[in-house]
């Protein structure tokens, strides 16, 4: 089980705002947990491409509309996406350059693990 750390959300609250762990707070044990399921890595993989990001329902995952949201909450609770409010939907995007300063090369790995994999 990962460990959970306290999550903060930087800027001022608007009731809107989606609690983010602060770069020095990604864990290593709870990215690889969010990485390791194979629905985040479907997330993972398209906003690997998705150069502005992505809402949820760009998104297509083979589950319920309430098991696709428990996946992106891992994802942004671990510090691997952000998701901010663009109107009524959620704007997803990798939190790459925060992943490549933090552990170098991870995300590029289990990108083409995964492509080779596929």
């Amino acid at each position: 089980m990962p460990t959970q750390t306290p999550r903060r959300t930087a800027g001022a609250s608007t009731g809107r705002d989606l609690p983010h762990p602060e770069p020095e707070e990604i864990r290593l044990e709870d990215v690889l947990h969010a990485l390791a399921d194979p629905m985040r890595l479907c997330v993972v993989r398209a906003l690997a491409t998705a150069e502005d990001g992505a809402t949820c329902s760009e998104v297509e995952l083979p589950v319920s509309p309430s098991t696709s949201t428990h996946h992106f909450r891992v994802l942004r609770e671990a510090g691997v996406i952000h998701q901010c409010y663009r109107g009524t939907a959620k704007l997803n995007s990798l939190r790459r350059e925060d992943l490549d300063a933090l552990f170098p090369g991870l995300l590029q790995a289990v990108l083409a693990a995964d492509a080779r994999r596929s």
